[in-house]
């Protein structure tokens, strides 16, 4: 079987983690929060909303992916999309059998055209070979991309080049300044890239110099790897090359093998591996001539609300963008989902078809509406002061194992944990001030309750899908009121969160 993550078998204790309700505080495990009102961090960026990824250039044309991208703009802040394939045959950009001697960009404009009418830009994927310049008939994926090194890289870089220039000439410099173009997806796994390391290396050469001939300023970066890898040999190669590195950008997964990354198996728990990850990748680029350069995590991913929130927060003091892989179920890379939604691995994606909200996509609507400037704190909190007054995200972590392979492989979710009541501080808050909590876990904010209750539907019909879309959106919030000395109590199931915000 293709296992696209070499997911860690076994891995976790089984255990079976209840949706829990809140009336489950009785059997709960007190946990202090503490925020500070009065005293600041700092800025707040918010690197959850610069970009996420989605599948392939090719889907961002179909009806639904677009309506799935509106949603998650509108409602989560969202800046960018990333996704593979923008030179693949399908969309007809240069291909190998009857194409003329210019590539056609007909389909390439109505993909950024379709994002930036959207709200968005795209963060541009230099992928993958165009039929006219690849080197072998080396293909992957659903929609048969070629993965081999270009046959002549001048040839590549003149193509770049003409890519360039034609986006600057169609949206100008104001606009394609701010996108960032990174050099193929993940080369160092087989079934992405057939060349070796040498070769991606000379890849990257030449698409830097094929996108600064058009103007030096535009940004380049890479390598784009799995598993955090080639990171040292990457920024030594470009350093002795003398060439610009503008952006350094990976990947990650909870259910990578830990063995490459870290040097042992099982040095990290899931929750703890993808921080520990962006840090080592910040110390790196920091050891070498690059030091401070941004890094963006292009890929990564969780289904887990609780999870999502402490990889953020970890992630928070080493990188400038958290890229979460995928927006939309619509999304074919391996194969065509047999399912809107089914028990256990749920594939990538945030949004259910039918635009159906999971959990995930509901804990970045939390997350946006956090400010941007950090208050101190402690404990399982992210906390915030908004123009309008206070906002902190709080979460109940638990070992949710990640799901890897072929999306939708496994019938069955593993979690370890169990409910918790947080009891909440906030220095600076007024006895009795209103407070608004607002919730998401596997049972609020989520459709698989409603969906269950109908009899788990393989292909529910439109009005199932409308009541699934509809319980599965979040709940008004709840209103409360501080205590006496301004503190609250909040009880969450197993990889629950909860969004307190103090006018």
């Amino acid at each position: 079987m293709f296992d696209r993550r070499n997911v860690m078998a076994g891995g976790l204790a089984t255990a079976s983690a209840a949706l829990a309700s809140r009336g489950v505080a009785a059997q709960t495990n007190a946990e202090r929060v503490m925020i500070d009102a009065h005293r600041e961090i700092g800025p707040l960026p918010h690197i959850w909303s610069k970009c996420a990824g989605s599948d392939r250039a090719a889907i961002t044309l179909r009806e639904d992916w677009r309506h799935d991208l509106m949603r998650f703009h509108r409602e989560t802040g969202l800046e960018r999309v990333r996704f593979h394939g923008i030179f693949a045959d399908e969309l007809g950009v240069w291909g190998g059998f009857g194409a003329g001697g210019e590539p056609n960009f007909q389909n390439v404009d109505a993909v950024y055209d379709g994002l930036i009418e959207r709200g968005v830009d795209p963060y541009v994927e230099l992928s993958f070979m165009p039929g006219r310049l690849m080197s072998a008939s080396r293909h992957f994926g659903f929609y048969g991309a070629n993965i081999s090194p270009p046959k002549d890289l001048g040839q590549w870089q003149q193509f770049i080049t003409t890519f360039t220039r034609h986006l600057m000439d169609r949206y100008g410099k104001a606009r394609i300044g701010k996108w960032y173009f990174e050099v193929w997806n993940e080369p160092n796994l087989s079934f992405f890239w057939s060349g070796n390391q040498a070769q991606y290396f000379e890849l990257y050469k030449a698409s830097v110099a094929g996108v600064k001939a058009v103007d030096r300023d535009l940004r380049v970066g890479g390598p784009a790897t799995a598993s955090i890898g080639w990171i040292e040999p990457f920024l030594a190669y470009c350093a002795v090359q003398a060439l610009p590195v503008d952006f350094v950008s990976t990947h990650i997964y909870a259910g990578d093998d830990q063995r490459p990354v870290f040097g042992t198996a099982g040095a990290y728990s899931q929750n703890d591996m993808i921080p520990a990850a962006v840090a080592k990748v910040r110390a790196q680029i920091d050891a070498s001539r690059f030091k401070g350069t941004e890094l963006w995590i292009s890929e990564w991913s969780s289904d887990s609300p609780a999870m999502i929130a402490h990889v953020l927060k970890g992630a928070l003091p080493h990188c400038q963008a958290m890229s979460q892989w995928a927006i939309s179920s619509v999304f074919e890379e391996i194969n065509v989902p047999a399912f809107i939604l089914k028990e256990g691995d749920n594939g990538w994606g945030m949004i259910a078809q039918r635009n159906i909200p999971k959990p995930a996509f509901n804990t970045y609507k939390l997350l946006h509406r956090l400010g941007n400037r950090q208050l101190v704190s402690t404990g399982p909190v992210l906390a915030s002061r908004t123009e309008k007054g206070i906002a902190a995200l709080v979460w109940n972590l638990a070992e949710a194992q990640q799901p890897g392979g072929i999306p939708g492989a496994s019938n069955e979710r593993k979690v370890v944990g169990q409910p918790r009541r947080l009891d909440v501080a906030i220095h600076g808050a007024r006895a009795g001030q209103a407070a608004s909590i607002s919730y998401v876990d596997m049972a609020r904010g989520s459709p698989f309750p409603m969906w269950r209750e109908l009899g788990s539907p393989r292909y529910p019909g439109p009005e199932q899908i409308a009541q699934i879309r509809s319980a599965a959106e979040l709940a008004p919030p709840e209103r409360r009121q501080c205590d006496a000395n301004g503190n609250l109590v909040i009880d969450l199931p197993a990889e629950g969160v909860a969004l307190i915000e103090l006018a």
